[in-house]
């Protein structure tokens, strides 16, 4: 289901498709009928008969939800990591595979 404050984004999007302005990678929350909650990566196209008219709108969702906590938690042990850099009391150095410091 797309949530009540999201509707008005989404509707916006199929509009402009329908008039022939394409959009991707829209990101927008889902929510399952359980109520889990997912982030969607949206592209809306433009659907067109023979003569080239548009006729509907066709869109293409890949939930991303997982992808996001990924990059979320990689980016907290990089902060983690500078911050232990910039922080240490002691020098930090590394040496190569020649001995070279």
């Amino acid at each position: 289901f797309i949530l009540p404050e999201d509707q008005k984004s989404v509707e916006e999007v199929l509009q402009r498709a329908l008039t022939g302005t394409e959009t991707a990678n829209y990101t927008m929350p889902l929510m399952s009928k359980l109520g889990k909650r997912y982030t969607v990566l949206l592209n809306a196209t433009m659907r067109r008969d023979e003569q080239g008219s548009i006729t509907g709108v066709v869109g293409v969702g890949q939930d991303i939800t997982e992808l996001n906590a990924v990059m979320a938690e990689s980016k907290r042990v990089a902060d983690d990591l500078v911050r232990l850099i910039e922080t240490a009391n002691a020098p930090i150095f590394g040496i190569d595979t020649q001995g070279k410091v």
